[in-house]
């Protein structure tokens, strides 16, 4: 009888699967790293993580998921992950997106507050021939992002783009699946996020959230 495993997909559903994950994790945290992570053994061991202990196919998967590599195992992940100021977008980048978001009528825009993120978000804001129902930011450290997140999700625009560092969007991600309709099949990232999905392997350019990729 083939075992089944129970793995967590990038639109962060779990499903079976016959074939074990390479990285564990789990959702108190919302952490992912390698399977033989001394820091995880040990709170397993101390029995920590049990009742939270998730896994995934790959490491794309788990950054779709919204979950951030461990700093104990994953170190040159961790550095990235946490990254540099995020880097403003480009006039090329904000032509090929809207040249993605053509045909649709209603745009709700969600934005990190730093400088590049912020002027991403006002210049798509600015070129955005439809309607702009909704311009919500969210700190990169929250209590629980609830507040922009009800906002952004609001007034059921036709497609949502988002642009922030990789720490703030993973606790805004996780609020809006929680806790509104947001759909990630009909969400784009654009300049920063963007780019650290680029710099992660899972494509290029625009990226649709439910993949990470395009």
């Amino acid at each position: 009888m083939t075992d089944v495993y129970t793995l967590i997909g990038a639109d962060g559903r779990r499903r079976p699967s016959a074939i074990p994950g390479t990285l564990g994790g789990t959702t108190n945290g919302r952490l992912y790293g390698r399977l033989d992570c001394r820091s995880a053994l040990r709170a397993i061991e101390r029995g920590g993580y049990v009742g939270t202990r998730v896994f995934f196919a790959d490491e794309v998967d788990a950054i779709a998921a919204g979950f951030r590599p461990c700093a104990v195992c994953l170190p040159a992940e961790y550095a990235r992950w946490r990254g540099s100021p995020p880097a403003p977008h480009t006039e090329d980048e904000l032509a090929e997106l809207l040249g993605k978001l053509a045909g649709c009528r209603t745009l709700a825009i969600g934005h990190g507050r730093d400088r590049a993120s912020t002027a991403a978000a006002h210049a798509l804001t600015a070129a955005w021939p439809g309607e702009v129902v909704a311009v919500v930011s969210w700190p990169e450290q929250a209590a629980s992002w609830l507040r922009p997140a009800l906002r952004l999700t609001a007034q059921a625009p036709d497609v949502w783009v988002v642009a922030g560092a990789a720490p703030g969007w993973a606790g805004m991600r996780e609020r809006l699946l929680r806790s509104t309709d947001w759909d990630p099949e009909r969400t784009y990232g654009f300049a920063s996020l963007a780019d650290a999905i680029t710099d992660s392997g899972a494509g290029d350019g625009v990226w649709r959230a439910a993949g990470w990729a395009r």
